[in-house]
């Protein structure tokens, strides 16, 4: 099938690289020329797991190509998908400017039927605007085009998202039109091969539908972290009320680790639109609300235990730190508490050397004029004259690290455990104090 992709961002150049990688004929437009240019090159702007060598393969295949060029996209495409961001705003509203200029854009260049697909994660209504967009520049053209709005929101994960698109839990087509479920079903066929994990259901539903995902998942994060610091203080581990609620099969195992809070691109500004749309027809989100508002306490709960520990004097103070974004396998600083945390020692006269598998470059560029930043290129290298360790993120590499050299290293035998990763009794037998999240009982001061 012919495909357009509008937006080579995350979510855009992951789904256009996996149609045609079942192969789709898929043309990505973008209005950034560098970028446009860097991906014809077999670059790519993100950090993906399996995502460059896909994208170089199919390039090499000429099934998925890269222009600036909108009308040739419009013209291109059976399949019209807009996947452009939509940041949130002041007021935590999703700004739907970009969502709307490429409708815009389509109405000006289209000249035959098209299906217009809505991937961007869009507020309830969106697609309805969509449409009113198109119909305003084709009556300005004098023009009488059918085409019909489809929402089928995206469901990946950072640092799954290939897998996740190729191997989908579930495929979410909103529309009225049989003839654009049609097409849709036969796009996505090749995905739906084991069972039919498409879900048909109208346009406004499967709006909600992403949104509804994104923040029950991330007040299943903000109600463990909740626990997690009453645990703190009744002297209770939440690591073993995590095993003791996850056996019940109808909480599960999945999204209950206590944290530093989540961030990245989805969960933070999904949770504001949705009270934002709460608001706007006169409901109040009150959970919604509190889910938010836990997060953004808990972004400053292992910076507080680093303080208290040190007696609220950290001037001359130097940490490693191990992590920057916000999760693994992805090079995504957007939200994320290592920035919070640093911030708050930097503000304190501290200062950091930090480590990240992915995200050292992006963070390189955001401290780039703050001198108490120091990115070191190997884990190790950021424990020289430490006085203590803070673990912000659970990269692999930093599960297992050897606890008696990590302990010869640091000026002062202590670690900030901000993902829990590691046994607090053993870590007191080798004569660390370690501080996690939720650990009343293994707290040492």
């Amino acid at each position: 099938m012919k495909v357009t992709m509008f937006g080579t961002g995350y979510v855009g150049l992951v789904t256009g690289t996996c149609f045609a990688e079942m192969g789709n004929d898929v043309l990505c437009v973008d209005i950034d020329p560098d970028k446009v240019a860097a991906l014809l090159q077999g670059k790519i702007p993100i950090f993906e797991p399996g995502l460059e060598q896909m994208v170089r393969s199919n390039t090499a295949a000429g099934r998925l190509r890269f222009t600036t060029d909108i009308p040739v996209g419009v013209d291109h495409g059976e399949l019209l998908f807009i996947a452009v961001g939509t940041p949130a705003g002041e007021d935590g509203s999703a700004d739907l400017s970009h969502v709307l200029s490429v409708a815009r854009s389509i109405g000006e260049h289209m000249n035959s039927h098209k299906v217009i697909v809505d991937k961007s994660t869009v507020p309830v209504g969106t697609a309805d605007q969509v449409r009113q967009a198109i119909v305003e520049t084709l009556e300005s053209r004098n023009q009488d085009i059918e085409f019909d709005v489809v929402s089928n929101p995206e469901f990946l994960k950072e640092g799954a998202a290939v897998s996740d698109f190729m191997k989908p839990d579930r495929i979410i087509v909103g529309t009225s039109s049989p003839r654009s479920a049609q097409l849709l079903d036969a796009l996505y066929a090749p995905f739906n091969r084991n069972h039919d994990k498409v879900v048909h259901m109208d346009v406004r539903s499967a709006e909600l539908t992403k949104y509804a995902a994104n923040v029950m998942l991330a007040t299943r994060i903000s109600l463990m972290n909740e626990l997690a610091n009453l645990a703190e203080r009744l002297g209770a581990d939440i690591e073993s009320v995590r095993h003791g609620i996850g056996t019940d099969p109808r909480i599960g195992y999945h999204f209950i680790y206590a944290g530093t809070g989540y961030g990245g691109s989805c969960f933070p500004k999904d949770v504001k639109a949705l009270v934002h749309t709460a608001s706007e027809v006169g409901y109040d989100a009150a959970i919604v609300r509190g889910v938010e508002a836990v997060n953004q306490n808990q972004k400053g709960v292992l910076f507080e235990k680093i303080a208290r520990h040190f007696n609220h004097d950290l001037q001359g103070k130097r940490f490693a730190l191990w992590g920057l974004a916000f999760k693994p396998n992805t090079d995504d600083l957007r939200e994320a508490p290592s920035l919070t945390i640093m911030d708050k020692l930097f503000a304190q006269g501290a200062s950091v050397r930090a480590y990240d598998p992915a995200a050292g470059r992006a963070a390189a560029e955001i401290y780039a004029e703050e001198p108490a930043f120091t990115l070191c290129d190997k884990r190790d290298d950021t424990l020289e004259e430490a006085d203590g360790l803070i673990v912000v993120t659970e990269w692999n590499e930093f599960r297992s690290p050897d606890f008696q050299a990590l302990k010869a290293r640091l000026k002062t035998p202590v670690i900030f455990d901000g993902r829990n990763l590691y046994d607090p009794d053993y870590l007191g037998q080798l004569g660390f104090a370690y501080y996690g999240i939720g650990r009343g009982r293994s707290i040492f001061h």
